[in-house]
């Protein structure tokens, strides 16, 4: 969602603070804003679009050593405008404040402060926190932030400054994630590692509640009722170079071909052949939990609900545990059942999902044995749950998820393997398993030799309105998980459907020319998919197959062929889903699409 990169120290803050943005891009903006203290007065220019009309309408009044912020605003409340971008003014415009998140009680705090006087400017929940902050101003801007936000429903990352206390930040947050960044005689503040790794590795994680007084000098952290609080300094798991292109045209297109090296290293340290066993350590003071499970749920949103999908066939053909999968946004506002001995597993690349969150925590709250899967170390996920584990799969940048759903089903079959070993399966078996994960590294890098076959089929069909993408098993999260990403990054309509359930009513959508996208490897579901194609065929719609290669029969019966090794059959998903990564990649390219910054999404969904 929005971004936040605020800075304090005796370096000039305009640069920094426009660095940190742009590296904050990948988070999906429609406006940005800026804001300066100098000479105790507040300096602030802001701009719809690109960063790069921010930065043309800076002028050298907001140069010099000084305390800044700025941010990146996605919006909600209030159309894209000038004027409802951040930051927002208090207290007489001598307060600014900038926010990620959303006050539900924004109505009843805006009807109390224009009962008092105050006038609002911009149609934000924003601009009625950064007032309610400045009427309870007296002199302690920390005081005042405190109480202000005890008056406060909803979620916020804030970062707030006043004119009159030129050399203090205060940041705070409930539900969207904030960190200091502790650098040589100087502290950032921001809603992402990515704006400060530049500067420096040493961080503190703000937890909900909680709110950190920043100076030149140092910082204190306190809760919302000004008990004092200890902060553990952690270091930043992100460089530079993982954050930057390296040669590539688009930040998905560098993740796509990482795959490889990503899920080698998800695996690094993981699979122990001597025993035939899993090593998961975030796991380990829940072992005896989870040797007594009966029930697992799996939960998530987008890419990680596709990801726990696949999931779902892992655990119970692995392990023989019985599983079901939901929607982290359904599941939250329903009252689930929860038996002893159930276990919920939150799936999420940035562990900040709003609605996974909340079914995480409604999951705890009934007593189920909560774990989580997330790439983002130190995240709220991460913080909440009993154990877990992390993708390390590195950064993602690009919008359009990649590399992390790779990882979480690649952490998903180590689970089933872990899971299994300690039931029913023996050692050979699961070593026999753990063996051909092992390789799946080679098998994705040969996937990826796909990319000129994706590349001109994207090309030929990039005016197509409609795409169908069908899979049977395990491959239907697959074309779910490729229709999304068409829908996406090319802004084509696509709709991923069991192979099976076409005839069941979407068989009528098919008409010549559309192309129809048919997962169809070898294995279990192999001929009844060919029933599919000759069913699409008959109608006159366009085949376009991913097969195992050396698949000749498949290659009379589709127009375009998009070849993967052959790999175990439950291990199909993590090269069958590579082709139609690059399929969606080259379609946006074609059609001239923002690729990394497609239109109305955030990387992390951190509001309902």
């Amino acid at each position: 969602m929005c971004g936040i990169v605020a800075y304090i120290g005796q370096r000039d803050a305009c640069p920094i603070l426009l660095e940190g943005l742009k590296r904050l891009e990948y988070r999906g903006y429609d406006s940005a804003g800026i804001v300066v203290n100098r000479g105790g007065a507040l300096l602030m220019q802001r701009a719809v679009g690109r960063i790069s009309a921010l930065e043309q309408k800076l002028d050298a009044r907001m140069s010099g050593p000084n305390a800044g912020m700025a941010h990146t605003r996605w919006a909600t409340h209030g159309a894209p405008t000038e004027l409802n971008a951040h930051p927002h003014f208090g207290d007489g415009k001598r307060l600014a404040l900038v926010h990620n998140g959303i006050i539900e009680n924004y109505r009843v705090l805006k009807t109390f402060l224009e009962a008092k006087g105050v006038t609002m400017e911009s149609d934000t929940d924003t601009e009625v926190l950064a007032q309610l902050v400045g009427h309870f101003y007296e002199g302690s801007l920390g005081d005042a932030v405190r109480q202000a936000l005890r008056e406060v429903r909803g979620t916020f990352g804030i970062a707030v400054m006043h004119a009159n206390e030129p050399d203090v930040i205060v940041a705070a947050r409930r539900g969207s994630p904030l960190i200091v960044g502790i650098g040589k005689d100087e502290y950032l503040v921001a809603s992402d590692a990515a704006a400060i790794v530049q500067h420096t590795t040493q961080a503190i994680y703000l937890s909900d509640n909680e709110v950190a007084v920043v100076s030149r000098n140092g910082f204190h952290t306190t809760t919302l009722d000004a008990a004092p609080v200890s902060k553990k300094v952690e270091e930043l798991e992100m460089t530079l170079e993982q954050i930057e292109l390296g040669g590539h045209s688009h930040f998905m297109m560098k993740e796509i071909f990482e795959q490889p090296d990503s899920i080698r290293t998800c695996m690094r340290g993981r699979i122990d052949h001597d025993t035939g066993r899993v090593v998961l350590g975030g796991l380990t003071s829940v072992n005896k939990e989870l040797l007594h499970t009966k029930r697992i749920i799996l939960t998530g949103c987008g890419t990680a609900w596709h990801a726990a999908l696949i999931g779902e066939y892992l655990i119970e053909d692995l392990a023989r545990i019985p599983c079901e999968v939901e929607y982290a946004s359904e599941f939250r506002y329903r009252n689930p059942i929860l038996e002893d001995n159930t276990a919920v597993v939150a799936i999420s690349q940035s562990g900040e999902t709003a609605d996974t969150l909340a079914a995480l925590r409604e999951a705890r709250d009934k007593g189920a044995l909560a774990l989580g899967i997330v790439n983002v170390v130190g995240s709220t996920i991460a913080r909440e749950t009993d154990a877990g584990v992390y993708l390390h799969v590195g950064p993602e940048i690009g919008v359009a998820s990649t590399k992390a759903f790779t990882g979480q089903v690649t952490v998903l079959a180590m689970l089933a393997a872990y899971l299994g070993r300690r039931r029913h399966l023996s050692a050979g078996e699961c070593n026999e398993f753990l063996t051909s994960l092992d390789g799946i590294t080679d098998s994705i890098k040969r996937a990826l030799e796909s990319d000129g076959a994706a590349r001109r089929v994207a090309e030929e069909f990039q005016d197509a309105g409609n795409w169908l993408y069908l899979g049977r098993g395990a491959q239907y999260p697959v074309a779910l998980e490729g229709a999304l990403k068409l829908k996406e990054i090319s802004y084509i309509h696509a709709e991923g459907l069991p192979a099976a359930e076409m005839k069941h009513g979407p068989i009528a959508l098919i008409n010549p020319g559309m192309p129809v996208v048919i997962i169809v490897p070898r294995g279990h579901w192999y001929e009844k998919t060919l029933g599919n194609i000759e069913e699409v065929r008959s109608r006159g719609g366009r085949i376009i197959a991913v097969a195992t290669e050396g698949d000749r029969q498949i290659a009379k019966m589709a127009e375009h062929v998009l070849y993967v090794p052959d790999v175990p059959e439950a291990l199909q998903p993590l090269v069958t889903v590579v082709p139609l990564q690059l399929l969606a990649y080259h379609a946006a390219v074609a059609r001239g699409c923002d690729v990394d910054k497609p239109r109305n999404l955030a990387k992390s969904v951190t509001v309902e």
